[in-house]
């Protein structure tokens, strides 16, 4: 019996120096400390029922291990995924036109926007409030570091570069592939690239948008009549944008609009090359709604805080899409219900996000969708304000922790039972908190400091 019971003190402190070396790594302060605490409490609890000459201490030390033993096997039983009740298609196209960024272009008192506010009057009064701030890069707003915002700048210029390659007449002579070597070997570049995960779906209606809503399209009717796309992600540095919501977390944004247009233009121009017609689709060039093809491609659901949560980087993601009429092979789509149940469980995005834009409650039936849709008007003026684009909700994020071995496998066990999702929960709470600090910024930025709100 005494073996036993330090037996299980010792393989519990060993799981906490393991989970403490991560967070070292990691950069976690406050979680090492809380897996150290944690270790030391559990393991000298368990020896002290073991060793210690306590009246009755056996008899607790064996009710507390069946107990741990019951909920060992609760754990291990999968318990099913919820059931989805209503389809994930949408009901009807989204106008880019109604996008925030869509309306934050518009040249005050053009005929664009004449025209969008006489069909939109009700978005007049919000738009004129987060035109009155600073705006996003503004050196003027509160969390403004004129070297960050630079190089933040100095990303979206060089993605403006971009535009000129998005579209293209393919090559004369056309290089047939087997659509499973042309899948192959789209997604084996994309890595190649520095893409950290690419999928294939057949390009649907509900990916595109309607109309057009910036550049010299503006107001046009979308009719890509390509047959597939390619979507895939790159990931956004956890570090950077753990000192989210300060200067440095736009400047890695910027930097990941730049890494994933760069890939998606290479992959379309390649695409074109072998005779084929394709289309990058990139911060301000798009045609299709990035994170819905993304997530027919199997890369990820749809969570509370409207983002695509990745099996591996959880919202810690930019994506691009590459759309074509070279034939290719789909995979299949990510379908995966328990993303949605952990969300309605933690509600950390919800509990942190300075401009309460992101729902707190259930899913509601969106244009046929049970879906939580956040209120982009009180999100793009808080960065308007800020000057950055916050970031607050991707940093708290249990799913957006390293992808290492660690937080990979409890990832996993999410999608295995209501149990862990649970457990999960409370244990990121207790570790990382429920308001987690910013990270420190890096001391290589100059000018850089944590402000208050």
């Amino acid at each position: 019996m005494d073996m036993l019971l330090a037996g299980i003190g010792f393989a519990g402190g060993l799981m906490a120096a393991a989970l403490a070396i991560e967070s070292r790594r990691e950069g976690e302060t406050f979680a090492l400390r809380r897996a150290r605490d944690l270790g030391l409490a559990w393991t000298a609890l368990w020896l002290a029922l073991a060793w210690l000459p306590i009246p009755g201490a056996h008899t607790v030390g064996m009710v507390l291990a069946a107990a741990l033993g019951l909920l060992i096997i609760a754990v291990l039983i999968p318990t099913g995924r919820p059931h989805r009740h209503n389809s994930t298609t949408p009901g009807h196209r989204l106008d880019e036109r109604t996008v925030m960024f869509s309306r934050a272009a518009l040249e005050q008192g053009s005929a664009h926007s004449d025209s969008y506010y006489a069909d939109h009057p009700e978005h007049r009064d919000h738009d004129d409030a987060f035109r009155a701030l600073p705006g996003l890069l503004g050196p003027d707003a509160h969390r403004a570091e004129p070297v960050a915002f630079a190089a933040a700048s100095a990303s979206f210029d060089t993605v403006k570069e971009l535009a000129a390659l998005v579209e293209g007449e393919p090559a004369d002579d056309r290089h047939d592939m087997a659509p499973e070597t042309a899948t192959r070997f789209l997604k084996g570049w994309a890595r190649k690239l520095g893409a950290h995960a690419c999928g294939v779906t057949r390009l649907r209606s509900h990916h595109l948008y309607s109309h057009k809503g910036r550049g010299p399209r503006w107001g046009e009717a979308v009719t890509l009549d390509h047959t597939w796309a390619v979507a895939f992600t790159v990931e956004m540095d956890f570090d950077t944008l753990g000192t989210a919501p300060e200067a440095p977390t736009v400047m890695e944004s910027a930097q990941q609009y730049l890494n994933s247009g760069t890939i998606a233009v290479q992959l379309a121009q390649g695409i074109r090359r072998l005779g084929w017609p394709a289309e990058a689709h990139i911060d301000a060039n798009y045609q299709v709604v990035c994170p819905l093809v993304a997530r027919d491609a199997g890369l990820g659901e749809i969570g509370r805080m409207g983002l695509l949560m990745t099996p591996g980087l959880g919202p810690r993601v930019r994506i691009a899409v590459v759309t074509t009429d070279l034939p290719l092979v789909a995979d299949p789509p990510a379908d995966d219900p328990t993303v949605e149940h952990f969300c309605s469980l933690c509600r950390k995005c919800a509990d942190i996000c300075p401009a309460q834009a992101i729902p707190a409650g259930a899913p509601q039936d969106i244009a046929g969708l049970d879906r939580w849709q956040i209120n982009q008007e009180a999100c793009f003026t808080y960065w308007c304000r800020s000057g950055t684009d916050c970031g607050q909700c991707v940093r708290v994020c249990p799913y957006a922790h390293p992808d290492s071995p660690l937080h990979n496998l409890v990832r996993r066990g999410l999608g295995h039972s209501a149990l862990i999702r649970h457990l999960a929960l409370r244990l990121d709470d207790v570790l990382y908190g429920r308001r987690p600090a910013p990270k420190p910024i890096a001391d290589w930025l100059p000018g850089c400091q944590n402000n208050s709100d």
